[in-house]
């Protein structure tokens, strides 16, 4: 027989958290490589497509472009309102209410993300992930159906209506912006300024990525629908009878992959615009990460890409510690109260080293 027709071991439950768990892993390595950019470089204030100049910059981005960018956190999105709903379930069985557990936890997320923002990196996303998991938790009763539709409804036509006005705004000939003054007090600041001087940088970056671009305002359409996605497969068990589900996961994982990356490359094959790059993160990445979920589940079908691959995995349980762990690693690396080292490294070293942390956090 195929490798996909071995037999799952009959214990379910453990092959579903070894599955979440890889899938956590991987998210979290490609989450820091994608993050890496941002922590070695003033990327909130560039346009990636032809800030890089050094070909193996321009190779480098474009690998991390098509294969994590806009994928990742899709991905770790939907893990996290799947784990909201096992808990709920959990609880349920149990004859327990998970709300009042549920708010505890996400409250505990947001002022752990508020910290991290703050005082360790501005790229965090725990307080967008706290702030989408208290709407989560009030949807978290209604049937797989209507969680699918609320997310679909929440996703697809805002996301629509803005793919729109990003071609409009093509069509006008506005250029993408490049904040030079904002590079500048980037590179002096994290490279060589004071503690005050970068925890004032770190709030305005945050500011500028969070409030005055919209992001945080808009959860609703982006994280949020993610969640609930993730919820609703939950919902349905889809990662717990895999072994039941091989058609329907083949079949949804290579046609996500297959549609997602044709997406994912429109920048390269016409014009790396706003207009396709926001087609390409918000319409494209979501799909190559169902692929991802999906080719991860399957493969955790096989005894020998579980034991191969148990150290992702391992990672994948303690995901909040290695998440941090990153962000503290990465700025005491690159901000002036360690090595300074701030714009001073390229692409492929700075990828390269996000891999060896990630190995060096697997041990």
């Amino acid at each position: 027989t195929g490798g996909l027709n071995v037999k799952v071991r009959p214990t379910e439950l453990h092959e579903r958290v070894v599955a979440i768990d890889m899938m956590r892993g991987f998210s979290l390595l490609g989450i820091f490589i994608v993050n890496m950019l941002a922590f070695h470089t003033p990327f909130y204030y560039i346009n990636p497509y032809t800030w890089y100049t050094d070909p193996l910059d321009k190779e480098t981005f474009q690998w991390i472009d098509i294969a994590l960018q806009g994928s990742v956190y899709p991905l770790f999105s939907m893990l996290f309102g799947y784990g909201l709903m096992m808990q709920f379930r959990k609880s349920k069985d149990r004859g327990n209410s998970f709300i009042p557990l549920g708010l505890r936890r996400l409250s505990i997320l947001l002022i752990i993300g508020i910290l991290h923002a703050f005082l360790v990196w501005s790229g965090d996303i725990l307080i967008t992930y706290a702030l989408s998991g208290f709407i989560v938790l009030s949807l978290l009763r209604l049937s797989k159906m209507w969680l699918i539709s609320i997310a679909s409804l929440l996703y697809i036509l805002p996301n629509l209506g803005l793919a729109f006005l990003s071609y409009i705004f093509v069509a006008s000939g506005e250029e993408f912006y490049t904040g030079v003054e904002e590079l500048e007090s980037s590179i002096v600041a994290f490279g060589s300024g004071s503690w005050m001087d970068i925890f004032m940088q770190r709030a305005a970056d945050w500011t500028y990525a969070n409030i005055e671009s919209g992001s945080l305002f808009l959860i609703g359409m982006t994280i949020l629908p993610y969640m609930l996605l993730g919820a609703a497969a939950a919902k349905g068990k889809l990662i717990e009878s895999t072994a039941n589900k091989k058609t329907f996961w083949i079949t949804l994982t290579a046609v996500s992959l297959i549609a997602g990356f044709s997406i994912k490359l429109l920048p390269y094959l016409f014009e790396a615009n706003f207009y396709y790059m926001f087609v390409q993160d918000f319409f494209g990445g979501p799909l190559v990460a169902i692929g991802y979920a999906g080719l991860i589940t399957l493969l955790c079908q096989l005894s020998i890409f579980r034991k191969l691959l148990s150290p992702v995995a391992k990672v994948g349980r303690m995901s909040m510690t290695t998440y941090l762990s990153q962000s503290l690693i990465a700025t005491t690396i690159f901000y002036s109260y360690g090595y300074g080292l701030y714009g001073k490294m390229d692409v492929l070293t700075g990828t390269w080293m996000a891999v060896g942390i990630f190995v060096i956090q697997m041990i």
